[in-house]
């Protein structure tokens, strides 16, 4: 299976577990109707907005529709990749205990460009690690400017940027989210 088929059969099982409709689930992510159906089916490019969208209205983070739970032995998955306006991030690792999940992605924010990213589930925090370029992030009232081997952090339960104004930035982020309570 490739992404498209395989971040849709996690959709579709997610939504269900939680007894949601697609009417249902649109409504709550701001993601059409025909949308969701189609990436459901695997037939449309998932973009990271609406992941991350489609996640939160679940309550979950962005790696529950990106991979599989982790078996309790042997390697984990391939890692998942998706792209947004000005983010493509690639799921490295997610670790979960009782209390938090923490995504760990590879990220790259292309030169110029600036991603807006909606609010995610209460109590999520993001840290950026640059490894090359100089990255602008967090909340639009309240950026940061870290560049290579430099850390930012700032709470992701309120809207937040993504900016690489003077080249490409590649980078390691954390996203620790609370863990879901129950479907």
């Amino acid at each position: 299976m490739g992404l498209n088929e395989d971040v849709g059969r996690r959709l579709r099982t997610l939504r269900r577990e939680r007894d949601l409709s697609l009417s249902e689930l649109s409504r709550r992510s701001r993601v059409g109707k025909g949308t969701l159906s189609e990436l459901e089916s695997g037939t449309r490019n998932p973009t990271l907005e609406t992941l991350y969208a489609l996640a939160t209205a679940l309550g979950l983070p962005l790696s529950a529709v990106l991979s599989d739970p982790l078996p309790a032995d042997g390697p984990g998955p391939a890692p998942a990749g998706v792209s947004g306006s000005a983010v493509t991030a690639v799921l490295l690792e997610r670790y979960e205990d009782e209390a938090t999940v923490t995504d760990v992605f590879r990220i790259s924010i292309r030169a110029g460009a600036v991603q807006q990213s909606e609010a995610h589930v209460p109590g999520t925090r993001e840290s950026l690690m640059v490894l090359t370029g100089t990255a602008v992030v967090g909340s639009p009232d309240d950026t940061r400017t870290a560049g290579p081997g430099a850390c930012a952090h700032w709470p992701a339960d309120a809207p937040h940027v993504y900016g690489a104004p003077d080249g490409d930035v590649e980078g390691v982020l954390f996203v620790r989210s609370p863990v879901a309570e129950g479907p």
